[in-house]
């Protein structure tokens, strides 16, 4: 159990996010996913989803601070 709260833990990046993705969704084009792993690959990316949209709207806003600090 230690192992899966490590691997948790690890920091998954946007563009491992993303590579994850495009993976899935490469599988699920290719129909090598039966119904059930269908249904976990699809909430899987609905999470990865929403951590991309989350990054990127950070990350949108800290280029904002920026560039109003640059006008001062």
């Amino acid at each position: 159990m230690t192992n899966k709260k490590n691997m948790a833990q690890k920091k998954q990046t946007y563009r491992e996010s993303i590579s994850e993705i495009e993976d899935i969704l490469a599988s699920i084009e290719n129909d090598e996913l039966d119904v059930d792993e269908l249904a976990e690959k699809v909430q899987k990316v609905t999470q990865l989803l929403k951590f991309c949209k989350d990054k990127l709207y950070k990350t949108q806003e800290e280029v904002e601070k920026v560039l109003k600090e640059m006008e001062n």
